[in-house]
């Protein structure tokens, strides 16, 4: 009994003895001066560093497995590198830091408190950086890991010339407690040496990791350039852009800037104005729930930019209830023709007039060196900076130009510098219009390579500004394979080689038309004193071989009841020229007949057409000769016998759709087809 009595006396002042020591060890930690160890501490500091570093005033240290410091005045130094002189100036702050991982290198700090902050940070384009804690400023692993900022007031400057970066942001703390967005900013500068201004609101406690609890709200009215942002909505952490959900508003004048902006390849447009979601989870963007508007069209649909690869890859499906075809101009390089202003009103009608009369001579000669072909040159650099697979769709398509289209649609794929658009399809003249365009910016030139069908085309909505083709009917079919280089879409069809074919079966065609082809006055009087009528069209077609832009016809021929119409001649697509020639077979009699073979000749945006004056000359001069005996004999000059025979239909439509092949022979009776022009 005794024995244990002792043993219990002596744990008794044991316990004791501990508690005590425990009690005094903690009164010396908890009063222990630590301003006595503020020399050998920045000192030590400085040396790992290989920068200055200073606690100025005080330091108080509460010790913990999670030890809290606390500062008053503390500093930091950048780099010599560096262009401004602190990495941090701060009139106190208060930390959390993790002991166990330093013992590795490692510096966690788990909450991090800043008054009145000055921060300068950096990084260079070599991977330098000034918030890298180490002589080897390179080392990524060398950056802090802070779980939460708050702060008060203070200023931050950051400067990365690789980004065209250059802003200046000063911060402060709303004094009402009851605001839920305590946190505002304004930041100035450049980038992507882009005129650039921020400001906004944010939580009082800026969450800079993702293992913090919940997302931090955040308020962004930023505009750089010409490009607007407004967002507001949550995101779980800032350092990494992650866990971001939140509705966006983004405006600008053109798309194709969010390349320089953000590194996202869009085509070029006009103004724009979208809204929608934006949330980004590890590194994939998603834009959803689009809407909004490019020049006169709208637009909906999602998009995503996956940045995990080292080429980020855009993928989505976006769509316009109505395409405005003056918006889509800009993506396939075409410009806006310049209006001419209307003479000024001169002294006297008379000059005026002869004012307006050089205006339009001059604007006719504008229009015939007006390229109509798109020059607008591929950006090769962008096809390769980025991957894409989106689809795009318009229900509606208007304002075309006199081109019939209706509706379109087409896959975007981009893969390693390889663009295709396949399939496309595109609602034309109530037929459509299908096939596929290949792009390869791996060569130089860019090479493309394009096979289109065309299909079921309404004539008399082929030609929407032409009255007289409003009455006709059939419907047209053909085929486009050609392949070339360039670097515009101007240059590749001027280097182009390949196949194009355009066929018609039977149909109705308006009689006026094949009368002015033929000069057939009497009958075209006839039609317009008693209304135009239409005549039946046995078949038409038109194939060309084409060679390094050459288009050279392998068959031009149209047969109606009233007459046979054969043709020949070249188109050159490097030069935007025409040399057609078409002669007229009546296959019946008239008066007032001076059918001469018909040239169509021109630039592409001022083409030209009129009789052979050579043959009509020699025809003219005959009447003339035969008037001077008796005017009633004139008439005879005029008169057509109606040598035409019906073409073989069949016959030329399978010579036309066959890709390669030579010109049928002309028929018997037929003048046989002049020389092509060279």
């Amino acid at each position: 009994m005794n024995n244990s009595l002792i043993k219990s006396s002596h744990f008794r002042k044991v316990l004791a003895v501990l508690a005590l020591l425990l009690v005094v060890l903690t009164l010396v930690v908890f009063f222990f001066p630590w301003d006595a160890l503020r020399g050998p501490i920045n000192r030590y500091v400085s040396g790992q560093l290989g920068r200055r570093f200073e606690i100025t005033k005080h330091l108080a240290v509460y010790l913990g497995r999670t030890t809290t410091v606390r500062v008053e005045g503390v500093e930091i130094a950048n780099p010599e590198w560096a262009s401004e002189p602190y990495l941090l100036q701060a009139n106190a702050a208060e930390f959390d830091i993790e002991l166990l991982p330093l013992l590795v290198g490692k510096v966690i700090l788990p909450r991090i408190v800043l008054s009145q902050p000055k921060v300068g940070l950096q990084i260079e384009p070599d991977g330098r950086r000034t918030w890298a804690l180490a002589r080897d400023t390179s080392d990524k692993g060398a950056a802090p890991d802070i779980g939460t900022l708050q702060v008060d007031q203070g200023t931050l400057k950051y400067l990365a010339t690789a980004q065209g970066a250059n802003v200046v942001a000063q911060f402060s703390v709303a004094k009402e407690a009851a605001e839920q967005l305590p946190l505002s900013y304004e930041a100035k500068g450049k980038w992507k040496n882009e005129s650039f201004t921020a400001n906004g609101r944010t939580g009082g406690v800026l969450k800079l990791s993702q293992n913090t609890g919940a997302p931090f709200p955040l308020e962004v009215n930023a505009v750089a350039g010409r490009t607007s942002l407004k967002a507001q909505g949550v995101i779980a952490n800032l350092a990494e852009l992650a866990g971001v959900d939140a509705t966006f508003d983004l405006q600008g004048r053109n798309l194709e800037e969010l390349y320089k902006l953000l590194g996202v390849v869009l085509p070029s447009t006009p103004a724009y104005k979208l809204r929608g979601k934006l949330s980004k989870h590890g590194q994939v963007w998603a834009a959803s729930q689009i809407q909004g508007v490019l020049g006169k069209s709208d637009l909906s649909g999602a998009l995503s930019f996956d940045q995990s690869s080292v080429v980020p890859l855009l993928t989505g499906k976006v769509q316009s209830k109505l395409l405005d075809f003056e918006d889509l101009g800009p993506v396939i390089g075409l410009t806006p023709v310049a209006r001419r202003p209307v003479a000024a009103n001169s002294a006297s009608s008379a000059s005026n007039g002869a004012a307006i009369d050089v205006q339009k001579k001059d604007m006719r000669s504008e229009d015939a060196s007006r390229k109509v072909l798109p020059v607008t040159p591929l950006d090769v650099a962008k096809l390769k900076a980025m991957n894409a697979d989106v689809s795009y769709s318009a229900a509606d398509i208007r304002h075309a130009r006199n081109l019939p289209l209706d509706k379109g649609s087409v896959q975007v794929k981009l893969n390693a510098g390889v663009l295709q658009l396949e399939p496309v399809s595109l609602g034309v003249a109530g037929g459509t219009v299908a096939g596929r365009i290949r792009i390869d910016a791996n060569v130089t030139p860019a090479a493309f390579d394009t096979k289109l069908d065309v299909r079921g085309l309404r004539l008399n909505q082929l030609f929407p500004a032409v009255e007289t083709t409003k009455s006709s009917l059939g419907r047209i079919s053909g085929q486009f394979d050609l392949k070339g280089q360039g670097n515009s879409v101007a240059q590749m069809l001027g280097s182009a080689s390949g196949d194009v074919a355009v066929l018609m079966g039977k149909g109705e065609i308006s009689n006026i038309l094949l009368e002015f082809i033929g000069l057939d006055g009497g009958e075209a009087i006839k039609f317009f004193l008693r209304g135009d009528r239409n005549v039946e069209l046995r078949c038409a077609a038109a194939a060309f071989g084409v060679k390094q832009g050459l288009m050279t016809s392998r068959a031009i021929v149209l047969d109606t009841t009233d007459t046979v119409i054969n043709g020949r001649g070249q188109v050159s697509l490097a030069h935007e020229t025409l040399d057609l020639v078409l002669d007229p077979l009546p296959k019946d009699r008239s008066i007032l007949s001076f059918r001469s073979p018909l040239r169509i000749g021109g630039t592409f945006s001022a083409p030209s057409a009129g009789p052979d004056k050579a043959a009509l000359a020699g025809r003219a001069g005959i009447a003339l000769a035969l008037a001077a005996i008796n005017p009633l004999l004139a008439l005879a000059a005029t008169l057509e016998t109606g040598p035409g025979h019906d073409a073989d239909c069949a016959g030329v439509l399978a010579q036309a759709a066959k890709p390669g092949a030579a010109a049928p022979p002309p028929r018997a009776g037929a003048p046989a087809p002049a020389a092509t022009k060279k």
